[in-house]
């Protein structure tokens, strides 16, 4: 018998959590470390000596001889740089020492990750410094510590930092509404996230046979399989054996780490899974989820997998994304976006849900923006990833709310209906007052908003930091409103009121597929940006700068440096695969496909050669449609490197080079996989230099 594991035991083995420190650290300490944690409280650097201590023998204990600064620059991915505990003990001999100051305080070089113009080479300095709000932990025999990033005069360089203070912010001004709305017991406001997050698994060996994969995570060629997923038998189906091995040590990985892994299941393509964890606070929710994404690719490794978590490594096939489940809570346990049994008689509840309406209408640009992506451009809009045009879905029942705030009609919350089975030995049900909307990118799910637009390689930070930021902005407008009002239940109703009325054009519970949402949008003036260079454009429009800068999250000059920062690399990634095409184009497949034309030339040379009699239809048919797809191949290739050199003409400009690659070698691009797919279905398996996908999606 397999020895089953011992969940509560395992379940933060690794983390020097709230448990730990309880065990570790004086009283005091632990005290202060606690309101720092808690309420934001600075923190002593008398205290930060004890926890440095604490954490150095703990790490000691569970043999780590390193640590390191784990922050979240702007390339996409996470960073670290590793210092071993040891120290010179003057007798030729070390000891293991870790103190307070390098606990706060880290040094990377800051010119070398992306800055947008803030650092140059020649100002290299730059600082990580400890967020004590998520707990150290361990992997690979190293102590990592969570830390902010920012660069030697001070302007932040990562994602960390921004969410940070997003969530001070959003705080703040939440308790001065419910404090107005008479919850003076509420201190604290925190958001709250639980990304759900979908990947491929696909087999090493195939994985390791295309450079596309390998160069840009996304397969660049490649023809359909006889079968996709028009079947639906793939989702929520039995689970293969290796995989399920997969999703085991993948649990055991990220409970260690503390990270509050749930569900797990196929997802709808084949080869494609989902994983959901349980939601937390918007900071650690975003620290576990960049964990978890390497944790996945790491434990894809053992069982000689690989975890691919572009949108969209596969074409025809669903897209991968990341859900993010956003909601409000305070230290008193209340989730201020559960309209309770009876939401007509909440006002509370329709204020902060008013708040996200608005916010959400005002703001659309910036929520597509914040997922917007080279990959992302493949995904949004078919195949359950929903489309480049942000609305809201509120369903039936909160839908018919809104109407009837708006038109000043009464309205009875229907409640949850009785599910009847109609089967005696099935239980009879309450079922949920509103259907769920797969379409919609931000759905309303009974007591959160769940973002379905976010790709899957990205850091959810930015949408949550969007997201908290401009919620609060329409808080504190509605403070103002309502602070000096004789009336408030009366001042509150009004102002829901003309928040809803204004802003009813964001709200649609339809299908966001279809072409009539499309012109109806259009009509509502919502923005449709199909292509991050078409979105990022808006990114620097004065209003975002203003909400930017008025709520403190970041200053103009950074969000201008993170302007230039996305525009470069989505110009660069789509340089590496307009690169990584033509190399496979020239190197391997005009190569195989002239190869197998010139057997064919021979075969039917021989058979004729045998008998003038013997037909060569086949051969001579099949010479002639790959040879004039092979000559429109090739040029088409010549094509696509003349264009990525034509592109060093807007260099200077990172807007125009992004909406060059866009709309020139993107479009290229999509032509020569046209030519070069057709020829792979006409090719003899034995000539075509790549595993099909048939091969990689179902291993034949």
């Amino acid at each position: 018998m397999e020895k089953t594991t011992n969940v509560p035991e395992l379940f933060g083995s690794m983390v020097f959590n709230d448990q730990k420190m309880k065990e570790r650290l004086p009283r005091t300490t632990y005290k202060a470390l606690k309101k720092t944690i808690q309420n934001g409280e600075p923190l002593d650097i008398s205290v930060a000596n004890a926890v440095a201590n604490a954490m150095k023998d703990w790490a000691v204990e569970m043999g780590c001889t390193h640590y390191t600064h784990w922050f979240q620059p702007m390339t996409g991915v996470t960073a670290e740089k590793h210092d071993s505990f040891i120290c010179p003990d003057g007798d030729g001999q070390v000891i293991m020492e870790f103190s307070g100051k390098e606990l706060i305080k880290g040094e990377p070089d800051a010119s070398s990750f992306p800055s947008g113009g803030i650092r140059a080479t020649f100002e290299a300095r730059g600082y990580t410094t400890w967020d004590p709000t998520s707990p150290a932990f361990i992997r690979d025999k190293t102590l990592y510590i969570p830390t902010a990033f920012c660069s030697y005069t001070g302007e932040v360089l990562d994602k960390k930092t921004p969410l940070l203070r997003s969530m001070e912010r959003l705080s703040n001004v939440a308790v001065k509404v419910l404090h107005l709305l008479g919850k003076e017991d509420v201190t604290r406001v925190t958001t709250t996230v639980g990304p759900e997050q979908e990947y491929f698994l696909i087999d090493k060996k195939m994985y390791d046979a295309r450079p596309d994969l390998i160069f840009t995570g996304r397969t660049l060629f490649g023809a359909p399989a006889p079968k996709g997923q028009e079947l639906e038998d793939h989702y929520f189906g039995s689970i293969k054996t290796r995989v399920a091995a997969f999703m085991n040590d993948l649990d055991a990985e990220l409970w260690k780490l503390g990270v509050l892994a749930k569900t797990k299941h196929n997802e709808v393509a084949p080869s494609q899974h989902e994983l959901a964890p349980i939601f937390s606070t918007s900071n650690i929710a975003t620290d576990h989820n960049e964990l978890t994404m390497e944790v996945m690719k790491k434990t894809a490794e053992k069982h000689g997998l690989v975890c691919l978590l572009h949108e969209k490594p596969f074409a025809g096939v669903n897209g991968s994304g990341k859900h993010n489940n956003w909601s409000i809570s305070t230290n008193t346990g209340e989730n201020l976006l559960d309209p309770g049994k009876n939401p007509e008689d909440n006002l509370q509840f329709q204020l902060f849900l008013a708040a996200v309406v608005k916010a959400v209408h005002e703001y659309q640009d910036l929520l597509r923006i914040t997922v917007a992506s080279a990959g992302n451009d493949h995904r949004l809009g078919a195949n359950e990833a929903p489309p480049a045009i942000i609305s809201m879905y509120l369903g039936d029942d909160l839908g018919a709310l809104v109407d009837a705030i708006i038109n000043g009609t009464e309205y009875r919350s229907k409640g949850k209906a009785d599910m009847l089975t109609g089967v005696d030995v099935l239980p009879d049900f309450k079922k949920d007052n509103s259907d769920r909307n797969r379409t919609s990118p931000f759905a309303f799910t009974g007591n959160k908003f769940e973002f379905r637009a976010l790709g899957s390689s990205l850091n959810i930070g930015c949408p949550n930091y969007m997201l908290n930021t401009m919620v609060a902005q329409e808080l504190s407008e509605f403070y103002d409103t309502l602070k000096d009002a004789d009336d408030l239940d009366a001042a509150l109703k009004a102002l829901v009121k003309k928040v809803l009325t204004e802003h009813q054009n964001i709200i649609f519970n339809g299908d966001n597929y279809s072409d009539e949402w499309v012109a109806e949008a259009e009509k509502r003036g919502l923005c449709n940006f199909r292509s991050l260079p078409e979105a990022m454009e808006h990114y620097v429009d004065q209003k975002n700068i203003d909400l930017f800068v008025g709520n403190g999250i970041v200053s103009e000059a950074e969000i201008r440096a993170r302007y230039e920062i996305e525009l470069e690399h989505y110009a660069k990634q789509l340089r590496i695969e307009a690169l990584t095409m033509i190399d496979m184009a020239a190197k391997s497949i005009t190569p195989a496909v002239s190869a197998f034309v010139g057997e064919l030339t021979q075969t039917a040379l021989a058979k004729k050669s045998l008998s003038a009699s013997v037909s060569v239809y086949a051969e001579t048919s099949l010479i002639e449609e790959l040879s004039a797809s092979l000559e429109g191949f090739v040029k088409k290739t010549a094509e696509l490197e003349a264009a990525v050199t034509a592109a060093a003409q807007y260099s200077d400009d990172n807007l125009a080079l992004a909406k060059y690659y866009r709309e020139t070698v993107f479009t290229l691009m999509g032509e020569l996989r046209a030519f070069g797919d057709a020829m792979e279905r006409k090719t003899s398996k034995q000539y075509w230099p790549y595993p099909s996908y048939g091969e990689m999606l179902f291993g034949v």
